[in-house]
């Protein structure tokens, strides 16, 4: 039996790695730049960063934050992200196991941090992650049986289509793009993770939390006309910009880690049980 100690030593190393690589993606991908060539690089100067300088975490506190070369400051974006998506494989190994459903738990995690992060800075949720993750999401449930993949394949058609109707209804009634492909295709990933009942928790989710950032937003959007200025708003219609994946990724996170819970109150709440 493998010890406890080293599964979250490995998953550790293994998740700062990930948060490593997720931190190009989130940079490169909203680009459509390639991941893999060139080298990472100082993006002033140009200089390639060595690989003793791209240890994670760590490679960062080294240089105090600044590129060796030219001494101008690397945001702190890289080391959160790479402790952030660390802390998650460790605590996915140390909440489940050595188990699939520990792996499900990390890389559906990853999934979302990356999406949060693109679809917050870029507006943009790039195909690598959702389809990327729905192949994956599947491949997890294929490993654990065929019930499994079949639970895993229904809840991806379901948050396909149930998105693609949300976004056609949508286009009808305001005659213009509703939803982007982007949060369609996050849907069916979704789905792939946490089966048809927890796309109808995410979306419900989603909608709740987006609802509630957004009236604030819209509140001080229409008391500080200066945000149009700085782009914060759509200038067609005067409403702020709120990205729905990054209020869709909170509800799925929830849905994975206390779905049945959430729809057992909820039950229970409604029939008066």
């Amino acid at each position: 039996m493998v010890p406890e100690a080293f599964v979250l030593v490995a998953a550790g190393g293994l998740g700062a790695a990930i948060g490593s690589f997720l931190n190009v993606c989130v940079y490169r991908l909203p680009r459509n730049e390639s991941l893999v060539h060139p080298p990472s690089a100082c993006p002033r100067c140009g200089t390639p960063i060595a690989w003793y300088d791209n240890v994670p975490v760590f490679g960062w506190l080294w240089l105090g934050g600044k590129c060796r070369s030219c001494r101008a400051p690397i945001s702190a974006q890289y080391p959160l992200v790479e402790a952030l998506i660390a802390a998650l494989w460790v605590a996915s190994a140390w909440a489940f196991g050595l188990t699939w459903h520990a792996a499900a738990a990390a890389v559906f995690g990853t999934l979302l941090i990356g999406i949060t992060l693109t679809d917050a800075r870029h507006y943009i949720i790039p195909h690598e992650f959702t389809i990327g993750g729905l192949v994956l999401g599947l491949a997890i449930a294929a490993a654990q049986g065929w019930s499994q993949l079949i639970a895993s394949a229904i809840g991806a058609g379901v948050g396909f289509a149930l998105l693609i109707s949300i976004a056609w209804a949508g286009e009808k009634v305001f005659r213009k793009e509703a939803m982007g492909g982007g949060d369609i295709w996050m849907m069916a990933m979704v789905g792939a993770f946490v089966g048809w009942k927890g796309v109808l928790l995410t979306i419900f989710l989603g909608a709740l939390i987006g609802t509630v950032v957004f009236i604030p937003l819209a509140w001080l959007t229409r008391h500080h006309p200066h945000w149009e200025r700085t782009g914060e708003v759509d200038s067609g219609s005067g409403m702020p910009h709120v990205p729905f994946g990054i209020f869709l990724a909170a509800g799925a996170a929830a849905a994975f880690l206390a779905g049945d819970a959430l729809l057992a109150w909820y039950w229970g709440f409604v029939l008066g049980g």
